[in-house]
């Protein structure tokens, strides 16, 4: 999550979110230590099967090193945010996703055919213009199964009360600038959807505006941070996991009055889906 409020992080390419990575450990389970993407714990495998995380090479070292999440919104297409990207023109080559993992590892790698950030996505102005979205084409589709398997997306008509306790999932920080330490198990917590009103009030107090196409969600300990950014949040509608919202930005971590900003799916549905129809 980019969090350029009062303080202005980096972009998560220049700088590696996390170091060298420890084997795979056993899984806690839900409920354990409070350790992980803010107020969060550890998530089981197969609980959140679409969730991927995008690694990039960086041509001074050749080495990958992980910089965003993301989700899976088809066998052959990923959902990430437009701020993830290294500039207007990237090179698919040196992205790739890794799936079913729940520890960040060098295993399952898939590799990237194309990168495509929203057209209206501001480079130079950055994740407070809004649309920050992107999209990744995978170079052939995945194989889906109980860790494997694809996030449905909202109709159109979908609003979220205020309130509505959905789930956001990354990697990221556990607090500002403090990095999720090893073995970088995947995290997992609850936050409420914060009506717009209340959300473009508290973000106006600071000189930030909250637009038309960004959600806001989190409450005091309870966030989305740093190097979540392009992950899913997720709210169950009627039995069904539907992704509302991209992480994108925000004032802090955790902090009282300023909760989480999503980039709003329903803001691009017509877009995503054109990508979507033409690959099949």
């Amino acid at each position: 999550m980019q969090r350029p409020g009062r303080m202005l992080w980096p972009l998560f390419l220049t700088l590696p979110c996390l170091g060298g990575f420890m084997p795979v450990t056993s899984d806690p389970g839900p409920g354990g230590e409070l350790v992980g993407i803010v107020g969060g714990h550890n998530a089981r495998p197969g609980r959140w099967p679409w969730q991927v995380s995008l690694w990039h090479r960086f041509q001074a070292d050749n080495k990958w090193t992980f910089c965003c999440g993301g989700s899976l919104i088809h066998p052959q297409w990923v959902l990430t945010a437009a701020h993830c990207i290294s500039g207007k023109n990237p090179v698919p080559g040196h992205f790739m996703v890794q799936v079913g993992q729940v520890t960040l590892s060098n295993d399952h790698k898939v590799p990237v055919s194309a990168v495509i950030c929203h057209p209206k996505y501001n480079f130079t102005q950055g994740v407070k213009s809004g649309a920050d979205v992107a999209l990744l084409k995978l170079k052939a589709p995945v194989r889906l199964s109980n860790l494997v398997n694809c996030v449905t997306l909202p109709p159109a008509s979908l609003t979220v009360p205020p309130g509505t306790r959905c789930w956001v999932t990354g990697w990221g920080h556990i607090a500002v600038n403090e990095p999720l330490p090893p073995p970088h198990h995947l995290q997992e917590v609850e936050v409420p959807i914060v009506a717009d009103k209340i959300c473009r009030q508290q973000y106006r107090l600071i000189g930030d505006f909250i637009k038309a196409d960004m959600l806001c969600a989190g409450s005091k300990g309870r966030d989305s941070c740093q190097c979540d950014s392009g992950g899913p949040l997720v709210c169950n509608w009627r039995g069904t996991w539907l992704q509302v919202g991209v992480v994108s930005w925000g004032e802090g971590c955790g902090l009282p009055n300023f909760p989480g900003v999503y980039a709003r799916v329903t803001s691009f549905l017509s877009w995503i889906h054109g990508y979507l129809h033409s690959s099949t």
